[in-house]
């Protein structure tokens, strides 16, 4: 048995001391300050994680106004047709119109945000939406009508094209994927919310129940207000202004520890003095210009915003009781009610998403949901031209348009947004976004203009496999061109595209596995 050393005293008048039980003192003492560090590390990340979660949740709001009016609109439209006697062309307009406006929302997005900052055009989208809704809820024909729908969809440009690179700016590293997901998650929970509008409010007069499906869209944007309190600036806009005190605060509150915040504003103060180095060039002229790094990040992020919308999904949303219809649902509340199935579906499929895209990453998503996609069109396609009219027909519709959806929401949707908020460089990060969201709304009312005139073409299973092709092309497309962003600062992807991380020997990539592995057990 091993017994404490014991000093004797002798003649100096001190005790014995025991060697062993003060050591163990000792030990205890620095076993309970580790665990007292511990405790606080966990209190500072569990409050690090709410007020970012709270941050993303509210700069999101925006975002349910376009799921909500893409989801509101396809029912409230059949109600539109019947009150307002309008044509299927203006219909057609009606519907594809709000795409094409919100891109000059999405393109004065850009340079409104670089100079009113990310905060405040969020809350100016918020405003023009509702002045928007407002009109269309009391618009006694169609030409008023299209006015209200010209608020809506400057307001809503504004709002889609924002939030992703505000959301991007604040997020830590390790959960930026995550939390750039949330407008995704928005837009569909605003769909899923149209749709239940719809069938909630069906049952009320024609004239009334479009005007009031219209009209609760305007209760998400007033929660703006209440989300101007407690949201920061963006630290990246702060320090791009020169208010590098306030950025190192929001950091301060964004990030887990005091050395991860000085790193971050380190590596941004390095980027805007980049910026500030190259003011003389305007950034229109570099966006036309661009460099070969540039031209690729433009290519990507273009180019992966236009597919997400060119392989149909608004056409499926919009236009969902005509493709039901098609396959044999004639009941306007059945029509309805299997539209909240779609709506269900895409809801929770977004979900799965969001917790996947940092540990899984952002390609093999893209993958799954691209093929995923293109199956389920080639098959809707299959079952809208032979065996539609029938109770097979319908069910394997209904299965498949719910696929498409459910495949769109785990890769394509959330992932679309969050490389095109990631990948520029600070300085034309907000109007590069622009453009590429500027490239999303005009594809998708390309697509929402037209579906109706090409179905009466081709047949909508005949629309419904071009779709499938072009699905298919994307999936080259991921594969050739898109890069892997996740668990990379915003700064290292910059580096990444200019070729930077390859110079430096994995050097980088090595001191983000730290990080992610630091942070394995934390649940961002």
């Amino acid at each position: 048995m091993n017994l404490p050393a014991v000093v004797n005293g002798g003649g100096s008048g001190f005790p014995a001391v025991s060697v062993g039980s003060k050591r163990n003192k000792y030990e205890r003492m620095d076993s309970d300050a580790e665990r007292s560090r511990e405790d606080d590390g966990e209190t500072r990340n569990s409050r690090t994680r709410k007020y970012v979660m709270a941050c993303a949740f509210f700069a999101s709001l925006n975002n349910v106004l376009l799921g909500y009016d893409v989801g509101v609109m396809s029912g409230a439209v059949l109600f539109i047709q019947q009150d307002l006697k309008i044509t299927e062309v203006q219909t057609e307009v009606l519907i594809g119109s709000l795409s094409i406006i919100s891109l000059f929302g999405s393109l004065a997005g850009g340079r409104t945000s670089d100079s009113i900052g990310r905060k405040w055009t969020m809350a100016l989208a918020a405003l023009v939406f509702q002045a928007g809704a407002a009109i269309m809820a009391v618009a006694p024909s169609f030409e008023v009508l299209m006015i209200g729908r010209t608020f809506a969809g400057i307001g809503i440009g504004l709002g889609v094209m924002i939030a992703p690179v505000y959301i991007a700016e604040i997020s830590p590293t390790v959960a930026r994927g995550f939390f750039t997901s949330f407008p995704e998650i928005f837009i569909n929970l605003g769909i899923l919310l149209g749709y239940v509008s719809n069938y909630a409010f069906s049952g009320l007069s024609v004239h009334i129940s479009w005007r009031i499906m219209l009209a609760v869209g305007i209760l998400p944007s007033v929660f703006i207000g209440f989300a101007l309190c407690v949201i920061p600036e963006s630290p990246r806009w702060l320090v791009l202004k020169g208010h590098v005190d306030r950025a190192r605060e929001v950091l301060m509150k964004t990030n887990e520890r005091d050395d991860e915040a000085e790193e971050r504003l380190a590596e941004i103060q390095l980027a805007a003095a980049k910026t500030q180095g190259s003011e003389e060039r305007p950034v229109w002229r570099e966006l036309l210009s661009p460099t070969p790094a540039v031209r690729k990040m433009l290519i990507v992020g273009f180019g992966i915003q236009c597919f997400q919308q060119i392989t149909g999904i608004d056409a499926t949303v919009y236009y969902s009781p005509e493709i039901l219809k098609d396959a044999g649902i004639q009941d306007e509340t059945k029509l309805l009610a299997a539209t909240v199935a779609v709506g269900v579906t895409k809801t929770v499929f977004i979900l799965f998403a969001t917790f996947l895209i940092d540990s899984v990453g952002r390609k093999p998503l893209l993958y799954v949901s691209t093929i995923g996609m293109t199956l389920c069109l080639f098959s809707l396609s299959f079952t809208l031209t032979f065996l539609g009219q029938g109770t097979l027909g319908i069910s394997l519709a209904l299965v498949f348009v719910c696929g498409n959806v459910a495949f769109f929401s785990i890769g394509m949707g959330p992932v679309c947004w969050v490389l095109t908020s990631e990948i520029f460089p600070l300085r034309l990060r907000a109007q590069a976004s622009a453009l590429g969201a500027v490239g999303n709304r005009v594809c998708s009312g390309l697509v929402a203009m037209s579906f109706l005139s090409v179905s009466r073409a081709i047949t909508v299973g005949g629309t419904f496999f071009v779709f499938s092709l072009v699905s298919a092309l994307s999936v080259v497309f991921v594969y050739v061109l898109v890069p892997e962003t996740s668990g990379k600062s915003l700064e290292q992807i910059e580096l990444m595209f200019q070729g930077g991380l390859e110079r430096k020997g994995g050097e980088v990539e090595l001191g983000d596995a730290e990080r992610l592995v630091r942070r394995k057990d934390q649940e961002f």
